[in-house]
Order: structure tokens, then C-alpha cells, then sequence
């Protein structure tokens, strides 16, 4: 008897343990990344990319100024060019409480800067060479560039 009931158990054992295995092997495929994470609470999915056209900033007493706005989409626009060896401006508005980016953060310059609602915050530098500069929420989450000629 005791024989008989184990041998009915052991299918019902292989039904309960493929599914669980299923489900791990499930669960390691679904592990969100970054740009998921940020989607589920109403930002943007993408980072910045090089492919994107660029935009040209306002030249006014030697300053190069560039309008950015953080939206549900991110920066915006994500990606302007500017000239190696004259000050730039970058004026920031962020647009909309549903986004991680509440600060700007390039790195590269050592800025952490605070972006409340609504309100322009101004950051300034002085790109001394050709390049590439890349800024980001504070969580990395969404990106833009600022593309030195």
C-alpha cells in the first residue's frame, strides 16, 4: 500500500516542480532593467543616442545658451552641439513631476544639480577640448548629450 500510494505521488511531484522551474528560469528573463524600472513610474525609456539630430545653441555675448526641458520623454532635446573654448549655458526646466529627473548630473564636471518644478536652474562650463559630455538623472535612468566641436 505504502508503494502503491508513492508511486501516485511522484507524477503529481513532477507537475508541481516543472512549473516552478519554469517560473525561475521566467523570473530570470523578466528581471527589469534600468529603463523598465523608469517606465513604471512614468519616465522615459531611453537614453540619449548619438543618432538623434542635434541642436544648436543661441549665441548671445560669447555665451552659447541651450534651452533643455525635462519632460515624461526626458531631455529635451536630448542632444546639442556646441563649440570647444566658449562658455556655455545650459538652462534646465523640468516640466513634469513624473520623471526621475529631479536633479542633472554630469559627472564629468562634477555638477549634481537640483531641478525643482517648474523653475529654470542655469548650469555653466567651459568646454576646453572636442568631445562628448554626457548628462544624466541622478539615478542614471535618462540621459542626454552635449556633443563639443
Amino acid at each position: 500500500m505504502k508503494m502503491r500510494l508513492m508511486g501516485a505521488l511522484a507524477p503529481l511531484a513532477l507537475i508541481v516542480a516543472t512549473p516552478a522551474a519554469a517560473c525561475a528560469e521566467h523570473a530570470k528573463q523578466a528581471e527589469p532593467t534600468k529603463q523598465s524600472k523608469h517606465a513604471a513610474h512614468g519616465g522615459a525609456t531611453g537614453t540619449a543616442s548619438t543618432e538623434k539630430p542635434s541642436t544648436s545653441p543661441t549665441v548671445k555675448n560669447g555665451i552659447q545658451t541651450v534651452e533643455l526641458a525635462v519632460t515624461t520623454k526626458g531631455f529635451e532635446p536630448a542632444n546639442v552641439k556646441v563649440k570647444a573654448g566658449h562658455p556655455v549655458r545650459l538652462v534646465v526646466t523640468r516640466k513634469t513631476d513624473k520623471t526621475c529627473a529631479t536633479e542633472l548630473v554630469a559627472a564629468d564636471l562634477g555638477i549634481n544639480q537640483p531641478l525643482p518644478l517648474n523653475t529654470p536652474v542655469t548650469v555653466e562650463f567651459v568646454p576646453s577640448e572636442s568631445g562628448t559630455l554626457r548628462y544624466a538623472c541622478a539615478m542614471d535612468h535618462i540621459s542626454g548629450l552635449v556633443t563639443i566641436q
